[in-house]
């Protein structure tokens, strides 16, 4: 599902240039779950949004699902995160305006007729344990809840690959076990490929597939300054698009 060969990625940094993530080599299996591990700064966030298109890397291979990701333009990498990747963040991004049904509808395609829309719509909600707060506005809703909305519009396309940044990271230890259960669940169901960045050693446990970021990104303990902290602003702005249209 996943191949990656060669990866690099750099960021401008107090007027030098400095590489963050350095990867020989390193694949994922369709339908794996992986918990990518490491301290803050390590790089992770940083190879979550190369892996979704968000950022271009500077050098190497890397293909999700048979696609040449690396060799992608900009409009490519956006057509590419559409169709192959479902998101989901720590801070939910869901637009306050809009009822948390309308908020997953913004993903679904055009085309779709209203009869099946709504009982696409009606079946996810029901299965997440939210039916009944669907035409509610994010506020009306816990923080556990909107997370649980913000899987349905992750998943409701059932991509490939999904991608899952601290998601359980602003979210009291018993919810954040919930939720992360549940993220496992519907990806299994939907045979999707699952990487999510988490601290949490705890939660980490319920993943078949540990990933110690060190062991892969040769940039580890060889810089005192290093980590996904120092994006250009231009880096910034692309990914908070990507989170504010297509979380």
């Amino acid at each position: 599902m996943i191949k990656v060969k060669g990866l690099q990625k750099s960021f401008p940094h107090q007027g030098n240039t400095q590489l963050i993530i350095d990867i020989e080599e390193w694949s994922a299996q369709s339908g794996d779950a992986i918990a990518l591990l490491g301290p803050s700064g390590s790089g992770k966030s940083t190879f979550l949004h190369l892996l979704g298109g968000v950022l271009p890397m500077d050098k190497g291979v890397l293909e999700v699902g048979g696609q040449k990701v690396s060799g992608m333009k900009e409009s490519e990498r956006d057509a590419y995160r559409a169709l192959m990747v479902g998101y989901v963040f720590q801070d939910f991004y869901l637009v306050p305006s809009l009822t948390v049904r309308e908020n997953v509808e913004l993903v679904l395609p055009r085309s779709m007729g209203k009869a099946e829309r709504m009982a696409l719509l009606e079946g996810w909600f029901e299965r997440v344990g939210l039916k009944e707060r669907m035409n509610q506005l994010p506020s009306k809703l816990s923080r556990g809840q909107q997370q649980r909305a913000a899987i349905i519009r992750a998943m409701i396309n059932r991509p490939p690959l999904v991608l899952a940044d601290e998601p359980t990271g602003s979210l009291d230890w018993e919810t954040a076990a919930d939720i992360m259960g549940l993220l496992l669940e519907v990806c299994e169901e939907s045979r999707s490929t699952l990487v999510t960045v988490t601290h949490d050693r705890h939660l980490a446990e319920l993943f078949k597939t540990k990933l110690d970021f060190a062991t892969v990104n040769r940039c580890l303990g060889t810089s005192p300054s290093r980590g996904e902290e120092v994006p250009s602003e231009a880096d910034r702005r692309a990914f908070a698009e990507v989170g504010g249209e297509r979380a």
